[in-house]
């Protein structure tokens, strides 16, 4: 990793790749172009390795100071066209109207041989659309966003990435005062569900359907060749997001704030604010302090993006909705029935995926009689994890390494659980699926430590990183990053990142403005 020093100016900042229009070729009424606002005395805190490849870059171009104020705005390359995008949304269940990229300003598209990358600023200052923010982000909430970003993706969860932090010592205020910095944030595209309802909700329905091609041409072009491309983008995007949760819900990872605004038309995990994983598992827990009423609790994941997705048929229904025909009603009504048959996979993709992952996290053979016949083996188990709040990380991790034949091998384990007998009583079901499909430890255990990750970005990881970097002492963020660039390798010398979380880590709260 680099460090803070960086060198002169003096080299032309040149970039490895060639830009194009993307998003920037739709027109005015998708975006108001701007320029980000300066920040002073930036300085670098980290840039991620493994996103850095993906614009054809190592890591030691942060050393130069051109990369530096390129990334926290202070300087606009003649490769970019920074500009903010203006979507809508229901927040919380409720209609909440214009929204907007409020702090975040998109610098470019790169085209590279990976496909396109949009390269944008979060807390790059006011936009037309901050609604009366500021336009900032803080250190704290870029730390825990470009640290999870780049978790999610080593995990194999679909995500937008992070390339770098740059902080600055400018004051910005949230519950106290703290200070700024900006997260250069990477995904082939930042559309949201909120902006096509954004065009619906306005009754323009040119401008709504020039985004859905742009979305269909773009990114999902075996839609075109169906006899209902628009229809075909709705399904399409529902099982990206049913795909998207079943994995969220594998690895326990709470968004905290799935509003429609915070939906990728793509199946991305997008906008990391309250986020959390599950330490003790509850499967109602809340990792948003702003959520009292526990509506995007783990639980509630899937039924609200399916939820979401009725919003964004709403809508797309414009699209195929015949308005010449002359029974009004009765062409409303056969347009809604087809957005209907395009969000009815959603159920049996998610419930496809969640036992997909489930199985592999258990080490074990799909049976010939389906899904059904695993439910009462992992019913049991949840509600046992529910009901002992039994690490989920840990428990996973730590299953894999127990024997098929006895229980020799169960303390690591069996010592999660305060009920010992409520154990013993699933293991030994368990242990008769897996002697009935004549399990070889070995193979299993490899098989379930290659999905089963020891390392997650555990609330407490994140919080004594940003202390840490609050003093100015970014080593921390640096080596966590590393250590879940990683997070199915056992890496001794990180052994305590993989530790039950310390008593402290229960009294932190993360929040909306997180």
């Amino acid at each position: 990793m680099p460090d803070n020093q960086t060198d002169t100016p003096s080299q032309p900042f040149i970039v490895p790749f060639a830009t194009e229009p993307g998003f920037a070729a739709l027109g005015a009424q998708f975006y108001t172009r701007l320029r980000p606002t300066p920040l002073p005395s930036p300085y670098l805190v980290d840039i991620a390795p493994a996103a850095a490849a993906l614009l054809g870059w190592d890591t030691d171009v942060a050393t130069r100071q051109e990369f530096i104020e390129t990334f926290v705005g202070n300087a606009v390359p003649d490769w970019a066209d920074p500009l903010a995008s203006v979507y809508s949304g229901h927040q919380f269940g409720v209609w909440a109207g214009q929204l907007g990229d409020g702090r975040a300003i998109r610098l470019a598209q790169a085209s590279t041989p990976a496909g396109p990358w949009e390269i944008q600023l979060k807390g790059a200052g006011l936009t037309p659309y901050s609604r009366m923010a500021d336009g900032r982000a803080v250190l704290r909430s870029s730390i825990r966003e470009y640290l999870c970003s780049e978790a999610m993706a080593a995990l194999g969860v679909p995500t937008t990435r992070a390339l770098s932090i740059v902080g600055s010592d400018a004051p910005v205020r949230r519950e106290t005062i703290e200070t700024s910095a900006v997260v250069t944030r990477l995904s082939p595209t930042f559309i949201r569900f909120g902006h096509f309802e954004h065009f619906a909700a306005h009754d323009d329905v040119a401008s709504l359907r020039q985004l859905a091609d742009f979305v269909i041409d773009n990114f999902m072009p075996a839609c075109r060749e169906t006899p209902q491309p628009y229809l075909a983008l709705l399904r399409e995007a529902s099982l990206r997001t049913a795909d998207l949760v079943a994995h969220w819900q594998a690895v326990g990872f709470c968004h905290g704030v799935m509003n429609t605004d915070n939906m990728s038309i793509l199946g991305l995990t997008i906008d990391y604010g309250p986020f959390g994983f599950l330490d003790a598992f509850d499967a109602n827990h809340i990792c948003n302090h702003s959520d009292t009423q526990g509506r995007y609790a783990y639980s509630q994941q899937p039924q609200v993006a399916f939820w979401n997705l009725h919003c964004l048929a709403q809508a797309l229904l414009p699209l195929w909705l015949d308005r010449n025909a002359t029974d009004s009603e009765a062409a409303r009504e056969a347009a809604v029935a087809s957005a209907r048959e395009a969000l009815d996979p959603f159920r049996d993709r998610y419930a496809s995926e969640f036992f997909r992952h489930y199985r592999g996290k258990l080490g074990l053979h799909a049976p010939a009689g389906g899904d059904k016949e695993d439910e009462p083996l992992l019913t049991g188990l949840f509600q046992l994890l529910h009901e002992q709040r039994v690490d989920y990380t840990l428990f996973w991790r730590n299953l894999a390494r127990i024997s098929s034949a006895d229980g020799s091998q169960d303390a690591p384990v069996r010592d999660l659980f305060l009920d010992r007998a409520a154990w013993d009583a699933w293991a030994a079901g368990y242990r008769t699926r897996l002697q009935a499909e004549q399990s070889d430890d070995a193979s299993r255990r490899a098989a379930m430590l290659a999905v089963n990750p020891k390392y997650v970005l555990r609330n407490h990881l994140a919080e004594t990183a940003i202390r840490a970097a609050r003093e100015k002492d970014f080593s921390e963020v640096q080596r966590l990053l590393a250590v879940l660039s990683r997070p199915f390798d056992e890496q001794p010398e990180a052994e305590s990142y993989a530790a039950l979380p310390p008593d402290w880590a229960s009294g932190l709260e993360v929040s909306c403005s997180s």
